[in-house]
This record gives structure tokens, sequence and C-alpha cells, in this order.
């Protein structure tokens, strides 16, 4: 009987959803990006889809830019860009947990959810698509 090919090794990953809060009083969110990290893969990344058009439904006087640019901030932190600060030296582990501590800010992350992944950036593509898109 042929053998059958082996399956793709499964790693643990962590992931949180990163959400848009314009009036933090109002409690109205909108979620727009996904941090992810496979430590056995050594990945970090994060995906961004920003969906102007709800926020401004959300609270006209937003400032759009300016969350684009935070928002924009957050995905190089993710991938350690040279130009996004001293968060971005860290080490992947230590930007992930930065990137999704809790905070009352306009920026919010949601709780860290865990699963298992063979392929981190078809992983973060599907959660941006299913959780943000």
């Amino acid at each position: 009987m042929p053998e059958s090919p082996p399956e793709a090794v499964r790693a643990p990953f962590a992931y949180a959803v990163i959400r848009v809060v314009p009036r933090v009083e109002r409690g109205e969110r909108l979620n727009a990006g996904i941090v992810l990290m496979c430590r056995p893969l050594r990945f970090l990344g994060a995906a961004i889809q920003l969906d102007e058009g709800r926020l401004q439904a959300l609270d006209p006087a937003c400032d759009v830019d300016e969350v684009r640019a935070h928002l924009d901030l957050i995905r190089r932190i993710a991938a350690g860009a040279p130009d996004a600060g001293p968060l971005a030296a860290l080490s992947q582990p230590e930007r992930f947990h930065w990137l999704v501590a809790p905070s009352s800010t306009v920026i919010q992350p949601s709780a860290v959810h865990a699963g298992l992944t063979s392929d981190p950036v078809a992983t973060l593509e599907h959660l941006l698509r299913t959780l943000v898109g």
C-alpha cells in the first residue's frame, strides 16, 4: 500500500484583531486589522484593511488620515521596519506583546486568540478576509 504524503507541520499561533474605536465613550468599534505571531515558525505579521466609509459613518469627525497612520505603524512595527521606532527593534515576541497589550485609545486590540497553522502568511490573510473584510 503506498504511503500517504506527510501532513504539513502545524504550529501554534496567536492573533488579535485590531479595532478602531473612534469615540471610546460610545463603545462602537470597527475591525481594521490582524496581528499574528507564530513563534515556532518565527513569524510576526500584521495586515490592515480600513473601511473608511464605515469609519466615517461611526464618527464623521474622525481624522481618517491619523487613524490610517497609526494602523500603518502597527504593520511596520510587526515587520520590524527600521524606520518604525525603537519598538520595531524588539524581538518578535516582545513586539507582539506590545502590539496586543490592552489599551483605551482609538486603536485597540481584541483579546488574544490561538490556533494552529502550517502557513502563517495564508492564515493572516484568511483571518483578515473573515474577521475584517
